[in-house]
């Protein structure tokens, strides 16, 4: 049974419960920081101690969850929170434990520390992404703590191994464990649903509807080997720097998706700009730091990340190599695949390492609406719009069940914030308010969806 809030009741928490949720979160937040779980990459991490505390969290409250190793010291935390209407499609609710690596002496404070400072919690996982772990374990340890039951199944799962393919994680369980997502239908994760203040002072939030596709490859150059001192037109070498220098040097054409003409539509409308969906490049500038990530989701992409050949200076050798990222649009993958052969032509072979679909849902819909209504309750002045991300996350994995995903984690964010810059980067950190937004836009977006 749901208890009878006397006030803050959009929320199905009183005025108190709400006030210890926005403390809590902050404290989670902090503590998570301070669990320095390292994701090494080539196997090479540790959510052990991480996955712990989550579970120890849930357990306060009295939520039950599930502990699922799946290699050494590689944990998931899986716990169902039941919902009224059983007959609904269920909600995935899902972080990942991990963070990548980081170089202390980089930082201005210690990136495990979850100091508070200027406002903010600064530490690895701030925004990628322990603050959306901490707001979900907010949410539901305040549920627990007032008896609130939600409106529809949730499924919260806080995933490992997200930042080196999801081998350890949401793929080794939707491979091996297959049943603990049947009967959900939709989710929600990371990277969606933050604010980015456009010209004019527009607040967009953005939304995440789609991803690119990723295809890593390997060029491999082969040639005649000898002697350094001797003339050798058949260098496996310069084959290969000459194939890796055309694709890097390639400018690829813009390409509309839907989910970008949505989005450059809506800001040309603001800054009273005319879109033009075959070269939306001129509208980036309207969007300050996030142009940096949203630049690359107007086309394909293809960036040589890694060189290898030779073993001694005076030896040329019979064969070199190359690994190219690749990240392709929705809907365009065979463009990236056929442009790639053209311009590596007869100097190197390609051998695709990893490849990973692309993603692209509706921006509409009930969930999309509760999304909306939902930081448009919080932030009246708020603009929400569907975004395409280049990167991908954890619903890449669970849309093989056919769970549609959304990254939704909200926060707002100061105007002056290179949000993006801070993925992966130095100093990484998140305004206090801006967690508390998002914490509460959570509540109600939950307890109404």
């Amino acid at each position: 049974m749901s208890t009878a809030p006397s006030a803050a009741n959009e929320y199905n928490l009183t005025s108190d419960q709400m006030a210890e949720m926005e403390s809590d979160v902050v404290t989670l937040l902090q503590e998570l920081i301070q669990i320095p779980s390292v994701n090494h990459g080539e196997g090479k991490g540790d959510e052990k101690a991480v996955a712990e505390y989550v579970a120890a969290k849930l357990a306060e409250v009295g939520i039950e969850s599930e502990i699922i190793e799946t290699a050494p010291n590689r944990l998931n935390v899986v716990a169902r929170i039941p919902g009224v209407d059983q007959t609904r499609g269920g909600l995935v609710v899902h972080g990942h434990l991990d963070v990548v690596p980081a170089n202390a002496a980089d930082w201005s404070v210690d990136p495990f520390g979850g100091v508070i400072k200027d406002g903010y919690i600064w530490g690895r996982g701030a925004v990628d992404m322990k603050d959306g772990d901490a707001m979900f374990l907010a949410v539901v340890r305040a549920w627990a703590r007032a008896g609130y039951t939600p409106p529809r199944n949730i499924l919260l799962i806080f995933f490992a191994d997200e930042e080196a393919g999801s081998v350890y994680g949401s793929r080794w369980l939707v491979k091996n464990r297959p049943e603990i997502f049947e009967g959900y239908t939709e989710a929600i994760s990371e990277v969606g649903g933050f604010s980015v203040t456009i010209t004019g002072g527009h607040r967009l939030y953005f939304v995440e509807t789609a991803e690119k596709g990723i295809q890593w490859m390997q060029l491999t150059a082969t040639g005649d080997a000898g002697h350094g001192s001797f003339i050798n037109p058949a260098n496996a070498i310069t084959k290969l720097a000459r194939a890796v220098s055309r694709i890097g040097e390639y400018q690829w054409p813009a390409r509309e998706t839907k989910t970008g003409s949505k989005f450059f539509s809506k800001i040309a409308e603001l800054v009273g700009e005319k879109y033009d969906p075959a070269n939306p490049r001129p509208l980036l500038k309207h969007i300050g730091g996030a142009a940096r990530m949203m630049g690359a989701t107007v086309q394909n992409t293809a960036n040589p990340t890694m060189l290898e050949g030779g073993y001694k200076a005076n030896v040329i050798p019979g064969s070199a190599s190359a690994v190219i990222d690749g990240r392709f649009l929705p809907g365009f993958e065979h463009e990236l695949e056929e442009t790639l052969r053209e311009l590596t032509g007869t100097d190197a072979s390609i051998e695709v390492l990893v490849r990973d679909k692309a993603l692209e849902v509706d921006f509409e819909g009930p969930l999309v609406e509760a999304m909306c209504a939902a930081i448009l309750a919080e932030d009246p002045d708020g603009v929400p719009v569907p975004y395409l991300m280049s990167g991908g996350t954890d619903n890449k994995a669970l849309s093989d069940l056919g769970i549609i995903g959304y990254g939704y984690s909200p926060v707002r964010l100061p105007q002056e914030l290179d949000f993006f810059a801070l993925f992966h980067g130095v100093d990484e950190r998140i305004p206090i308010d801006g967690l508390i937004f998002g914490v509460r836009t959570l509540a109600r977006f939950l307890s109404n969806s």
